[in-house]
């Protein structure tokens, strides 16, 4: 079984040799033609982010979903995802999940956009309905698609290190095409709130990447659990993920059958005068799954875990960790830190942060 040894000895890797503006480099991949012709994107900004609301009212006057601000520099969170989104897939085969609360803030970052390639959410179910709305759109309009996942609240660097792991998950998941392939970054500190991944033996590689079977997903575990699979070399779940449609909608129907049947009744009418009418009707009596636990936890035998590296990964669901990873770069905040320290000083620590 690999260790934590393994999936941190990669070698030392410098923040600070990078610059932190994302520039576009779409049509530069280095996938085949093949690959890309079937190439979709989901990005989910449908979350309220409801850790970090406090601060964000406190700068802003008001809560805005943390997707839609810009912690540092001039770009959102969102707008960042679809910089990433760009460089491998078209802007018309993506597709940007909102929620109908958020319409007034998203308008204004995504108005290119607007609204072809944009899905609104009737209400919030978590995020396996989240997951099955956009993917419906795109299976219904492409059986053959291969969908990258994308949630828009993280924070990654540098681009091209990570737009260059994900030709390698593209990659695989056209030649493991039974397997939903997800990016796990290397655990250094028990984050009781995040998914954790526990990987078994090697079963496809490239020239830079890895592709590990899993063995066991834990959603949220407790200390002695997060302690257990730190230990053996478990990582963080990022929601990072690559898959031919047609996997996900089998997986759908085999953990989720109850969520199916209603996405089943929209994939009908993808397209047609009924669409609005029935995404309503079906979201009334939607129920509410989480991806994590209803289908990876299950799944794990049908799921492939490919290990990032030479990124640098952080969930900004918690203020402290968005002060961290600022510093880690040697950028200041656009809010005062003030308002995330509560005039405390800060903690210096970086181990919330997945750097290799």
């Amino acid at each position: 079984m690999p260790t934590s040894e393994n999936f941190s000895s990669i070698g030392k890797y410098s923040i600070k040799s990078q610059k932190l503006d994302h520039k576009e480099i779409t049509n530069r991949s280095g996938l085949p033609h093949n690959y890309l012709k079937h190439l979709w994107c989901i990005i989910l900004a449908g979350g309220n982010g409801s850790r970090v609301n406090d601060l964000i009212r406190r700068w802003k006057g008001r809560s805005i979903p943390k997707q839609y601000c810009a912690f540092v520099g001039t770009k959102s969170m969102l707008e960042h995802t679809l910089l990433r989104a760009d460089s491998l897939v078209k802007p018309e085969r993506q597709r940007v999940l909102i929620a109908k609360d958020h319409l007034q803030d998203a308008q204004l970052q995504i108005a290119d956009r607007w609204p072809k390639s944009v899905i609104l959410q009737p209400s919030n179910c978590d995020t396996l309905p989240g997951i099955f709305l956009p993917l419906t759109h795109v299976y219904a309009r492409d059986p053959k698609a291969t969908v990258i996942i994308y949630p828009s609240d993280h924070f990654i660097y540098p681009q091209e290190s990570f737009v260059r792991m994900m030709e390698s998950a593209v990659q695989a998941a056209e030649e493991l095409p039974n397997l939903l392939l997800i990016v796990g970054t290397p655990a250094n500190s028990l984050e009781l709130d995040y998914g954790w991944i526990c990987p078994t033996q090697q079963i496809w590689k490239t020239k830079d990447y890895t592709i590990f079977k899993v063995k066991q997903f834990l959603e949220k575990p407790s200390r002695e659990r997060a302690e257990a699979a730190m230990a053996c070399g478990s990582l963080w779940n990022t929601m990072i993920m690559a898959a031919k449609a047609h996997t996900l909608w089998q997986l759908g129907h085999t953990y989720a059958p109850e969520v199916l049947k209603h996405f089943e009744k929209l994939y009908q009418v993808i397209g047609t005068p009924r669409e609005k009418r029935v995404l309503d009707l079906i979201y009334e009596v939607m129920p509410s799954k989480n991806f994590s636990k209803d289908i990876l936890t299950p799944a794990a035998d049908r799921i492939g875990l490919l290990l990032m590296k030479d990124v640098l990964w952080s969930d900004w669901g918690r203020k402290q960790r968005i002060i961290e990873t600022l510093m880690r770069i040697g950028k200041q905040p656009n809010f005062p830190v003030t308002l995330a320290s509560g005039n405390r000083p800060l903690c210096k620590s970086t181990s919330n942060l997945s750097v290799m």
